[in-house]
């Protein structure tokens, strides 16, 4: 009953905690701009292949391969924790044993994973402190996001080492008789060889508490951190953009503005509900889309999309992990902002020029390789583009190249700056050769 009382207690603040960080989280989507979506069916096929088959990962034979298996092994494993926490709000033990044979087969699968997963991290650890992957390193990459690996890492160890230690002492109490169902955990009984039966109970609690309680740190942890894919990577994947990579977003407003422009009797006849935009393009997080800032919330730092961009990769400044690091810092800032001061407050800050340079945004050719290689897919360019658009339209602030071939368009109908009369000289001097 105490166990009971202990574990009610526990389980309560954090889903309190919990709950008040997802409130926050959803007041920030309320300060972003509509995103439509439909084509479920799509949409779940893409879930399937992409999201829980992880095929864009895999395409890095090595890498890809570990970061699925950590993935899969953690949803087998998760099945095992929904039963600790029946348990422990019941005062039950090993609840799910009433599945028959079912049971066998998901503890079984959970401790081989476990193992796995325990042996994976490890790699991962040895990875970031000792080989220098060039994509972990960048100048949006600070100290706290090496902090926010190397804890996340060590915090998922440890729960592979209490998940292993708790089948283990279970299989001793229970004179071994479980040793064909763990196939890991078979393998460390020497370990608990020569204890008690009170000690192995004792040490069955201590990692069954271990084990809980961590699950529970993890999760109120991870909306803090760069790990808070672990909960937006699959929703990001079933609502990806669905048009093909390269297909630019179309500008209603602008659309209505233009034929406003060759229409002018419709301007004297637009409602007051027809307003004028605010604005055209995304200057601050609350110019973006919702999805865009879901895409910001799914990105896991892993620097794939900064590694095949051919901008970063010739010098320039863009690097499409920092616009999505700076999407997600910014919206924390504002919307904190906002939540203290009232709506109508201005920090005096913005997205773009105190987080993102208009150089980084000019930088980027859309060639979407950073779309097409992310494994969650977050469509970079789309958000780039949309910042672009605001400088363009808003601000007039252009690159002098691509100033001088709008003037020119304007001007003489094409990028050159010759006009149209003397488009066909260049054959007149062929002609006299």
């Amino acid at each position: 009953m105490v166990k009971q009382i202990v574990f009610g207690f526990i389980l309560g603040v954090t889903l309190g905690v919990f709950g008040y960080t997802a409130w926050r989280i959803r007041q920030y989507f309320r300060l972003t701009k509509p995103y439509a979506t439909g084509n479920w069916g799509k949409r779940l096929k893409m879930l399937a292949t992409v999201g829980m088959g992880q095929t864009k990962i895999l395409r890095q034979p090595v890498a890809g391969v570990m970061h699925a298996l950590v993935f899969w092994g953690f949803l087998v494993i998760t099945i095992g924790s929904l039963e600790m926490v029946i348990d422990g709000f019941w005062g039950t033990h090993r609840i799910m044993q009433g599945l028959g044979m079912v049971y066998p087969v998901v503890v079984g699968s959970g401790d081989l994973f476990a193992g796995l997963v325990l042996v994976l991290i490890a790699a991962f650890l040895f990875r970031r402190l000792f080989m220098k992957i060039k994509r972990f390193y960048g100048a949006e990459m600070k100290p706290v996001s090496k902090i926010d690996a190397y804890a996340a890492l060590g915090i998922i160890f440890l729960l592979m080492v209490s998940l292993l230690g708790l089948n283990t002492a279970w299989n001793q109490i229970n004179s071994n008789s479980y040793s064909h169902w763990l196939p890991v955990s078979s393998l460390l009984a020497p370990l608990f060889a020569n204890l008690s039966g009170s000690a192995l109970h004792t040490w069955h609690e201590v990692f069954w508490w271990m084990h809980i309680v961590l699950i529970f740190i993890f999760a109120n942890l991870l909306p803090y951190s760069k790990h808070f894919h672990v909960f937006t990577s699959l929703p990001n994947v079933l609502l990806s953009r669905l048009e093909p990579l390269g297909k630019l977003d179309h500008m209603p407003d602008m659309e209505k503005e233009v034929r406003m422009m060759m229409n002018p009797d419709q301007a004297f006849a637009t409602t007051q509900a027809e307003a004028a935009p605010s604005r055209f393009g995304v200057k601050d997080v609350t110019d973006i889309t919702w999805k865009s800032y879901l895409d910001s919330l799914a990105c896991t730092e892993c620097g794939r999309c900064t590694a095949v961009c051919p901008a970063n990769l010739t010098g320039k400044k863009l690097s499409p992990r920092k616009i999505m690091m700076d999407t997600r810092a910014r919206m924390k800032e504002k919307g904190g902002s906002l939540f203290r001061m009232g709506s109508d407050y201005s920090d005096g800050r913005s997205l773009i020029g105190d987080y993102i340079t208009p150089e980084e945004l000019w930088a980027c050719t859309t060639c979407n390789a950073c779309a097409m290689e992310c494994p969650v897919n977050i469509n970079q360019p789309s958000l780039i583009v949309a910042m672009r658009r605001y400088l363009a339209l808003e601000e007039a602030a252009v690159p002098a190249s691509l100033a001088t071939m709008l003037a020119n368009i304007e001007n003489n109908g094409a990028p050159w700056q010759y006009p149209a009369e003397e488009r066909e000289k260049w054959m007149n001097e062929l002609t006299h050769t």
